[in-house]
């Protein structure tokens, strides 16, 4: 099977047989070229969905991927990242295996096509024009062969004329053999033409025709092979990723059954765990009895010196039972705001974390140890290489001067020696929660008493709750928690002093109020008094106008001046109870 012999006669088709086949490879290579820029878009959306979940660096969320399931995640995103790369490999190797290479091969199949089909012409060209030799050879004998016909009838139509002179009879024989000669002549040449002819035809059919096709045809079977191997290389540049993808499957599965839903939970108690007990049993209240109403020492019956006494909690406590609080919300409450409102102040606490729970203060405490023991072995390994440098420039001075690493030297072992001191001072507090050492000083449990603060202000916070009015009337479920004892805790003691509830900002009397009830207090228009709770929507605000005076007045009565920080505040603390 030969094109030179099969399709001898199909100069044209096979001319427009060959380019299509460079359009196909051309076409394919186009395929190939959008299928690289599909993975380098997909590689790049699947690396920009890895990076949009990743944790920021510094932020709270970071720190939530400490448990197994959000560490599993992370590992997820990881090797997402990873699986991007993956695309991207195929992309590049098929954009040099297949889409560079083929493109070179283009550029040499159709120079090595027109070398091939110009060699055709050329041919056909040759054997065109021994053709037309062969046709003016024939067309000449043919012509000398009717001139000398010609001549030999003139000759004899002279010779049998008595009258023609005997010259122009002689004369008529010379001219009809010259014709003849010429026409032997031409009979050769054209005999000699016809045959070289012939053997060029022979030669253009059988021989040159054939080569060339020969090479048309093998360069077309040289192409189909190549694109042949382009599709399997297309194939093999997927599937010599996939193991690695298979790799990064397996890791998200193992990730996957690396999560520990019980450890997670653990974690979720060392990180929110107080340290607090919880509350105790309220005590029975006998109604049989005559008793007095237990009020806070911020009501209006403590600021007129009625001399009422105030039931305590249990043990050494002085936490009051606020007034306008609902039955049974103020031990949940206590204990939601204890574990809370450290979280809310932290950035602005004590260096000693006493504003937090005991729990949460021993994991900060060793946290802070931990990261200056870093500080002062990262400190130790700066000095021991200035060390050795010095060593170094000793043994060579050519190297460098000794003394120009003594003032570092000495920074060092300054930063060294104060790092050591604060891990002195925070291993000493974190001994202290601990329970290894005694517990502070009353003055200095003074001196760091924030947290009593924060309690008494989240329990007044809950005032919001508490069913009643402004003149001191009590509902049938009031009268039935009119005073709760909790158990006292060693933590107890931290709340021998009680402080007054926080200021919120200021306000102006706009008119005269006479407080007759119990729990109001009479303002003059246009005096100026601290707030210390909004108006909950009872129409009530509650101020204070010095220690020993505060209590409710009509909020239609004056003008409120809220401080932005304190309000902040405070309506986080009023979120965090609700």
């Amino acid at each position: 099977m030969s094109w030179g012999t099969e399709l001898w006669d199909q100069f044209d088709n096979l001319e427009k047989h060959t380019q299509w086949g460079i359009d196909v490879l051309e076409k394919y290579i186009k395929f190939v070229k959008e299928r690289t820029e599909i993975e380098l878009s997909y590689a790049k959306q699947l690396r920009n969905l890895s990076k949009k979940y990743q944790p920021k660096k510094n932020s709270k969320e970071e720190e939530e991927y400490r448990y197994t399931s959000t560490k599993a995640f992370l590992a997820t995103l990881n090797e997402m990242n990873d699986y991007a790369g993956q695309h991207e490999v195929i992309s590049e190797n098929m954009t040099s295996l297949i889409t560079g290479e083929l493109t070179r091969y283009v550029q040499e199949l159709k120079q090595e096509r027109k070398s091939h089909f110009h060699d055709g012409r050329k041919a056909q060209q040759h054997i065109e024009t021994c053709w037309k030799q062969l046709e003016a050879s024939k067309r000449r004998f043919e012509r000398d062969c009717k001139e000398a016909d010609r001549a030999q009838q003139y000759f004899e139509k002279m010779d049998a004329d008595i009258n023609v002179t005997k010259a122009d009879v002689e004369k008529a024989r010379q001219q009809a053999q010259l014709r003849h000669q010429m026409a032997e002549d031409s009979k050769a040449e054209y005999c000699s033409t016809l045959q070289k002819f012939n053997s060029e035809q022979h030669d253009h059919y059988y021989t040159h025709i054939p080569n060339i096709f020969q090479k048309i045809q093998e360069m077309e079977e040289r192409r189909i092979v190549r694109i042949g191997e382009s599709m399997k290389t297309f194939a093999d540049v997927d599937r010599q990723v996939i193991p690695i993808i298979g790799k990064c499957l397996d890791e998200i599965t193992k990730a996957a059954e690396s999560i520990d839903h019980k450890n997670d939970s653990q974690m979720v108690i060392e990180a929110f765990k107080s340290g607090f007990e919880p509350p105790g049993d309220v005590d029975f209240e006998d109604f049989t009895q005559p008793m007095k109403r237990t009020v806070s020492e911020s009501s209006l019956s403590n600021s007129r010196g009625d001399g009422k006494s105030e039931p305590k909690f249990g043990g050494k406590s002085k936490g009051k039972l606020w007034p306008f609080i609902k039955k049974n919300k103020l031990s949940l409450k206590l204990i939601t705001l204890n574990t809370q409102v450290w979280s809310l102040i932290e950035g602005a606490g004590p260096e000693d974390f006493s504003n937090l729970p005991p729990e949460q203060r021993r994991k900060k405490l060793q946290q802070k140890v931990d990261e200056l023991n870093k500080d002062i072995q990262k400190e130790m390994d700066q000095r021991d290489a200035l060390t050795k440098m010095k060593d170094v420039y000793i043994k060579n001075p050519q190297m460098g001067d000794p003394a120009s690493v003594d003032h570092r030297l000495a920074e060092l072992g300054q930063n060294i020696e104060k790092l050591r001191l604060e891990v002195q001072k925070f291993e000493g507090w974190l001994a202290e929660v601990e329970g290894r050492l005694p517990m502070r000083t009353e003055q200095a449990r003074r001196q760091s008493g924030l947290y009593e603060a924060q309690n008494t202000s989240a329990v007044n916070s809950c005032a919001q709750d508490r069913e009643s009015s402004p003149d001191g009337s009590y509902t049938e479920e009031q009268s039935q928690e009119t005073e709760m004892k909790v158990p006292a805790t060693d933590f107890d003691d931290e709340f021998d002093d009680e402080e007054p509830l926080p200021t919120i900002g200021t306000c102006k009397a706009l008119y005269t109020f006479e407080g007759q009830n119990e729990g109001t207090i009479s303002v003059a228009e246009g005096e100026m008094l601290y707030v210390i709770e909004e108006d909950k929507g009872d129409g009530w605000t509650r101020i204070r106008r010095n220690e020993d005076e505060e209590g409710y007045v009509p909020t239609s009565y004056v003008e409120v001046y809220l401080d932005k920080n304190a309000k902040d505040v405070y309506k986080s603390l009023q979120k965090i109870s609700e």
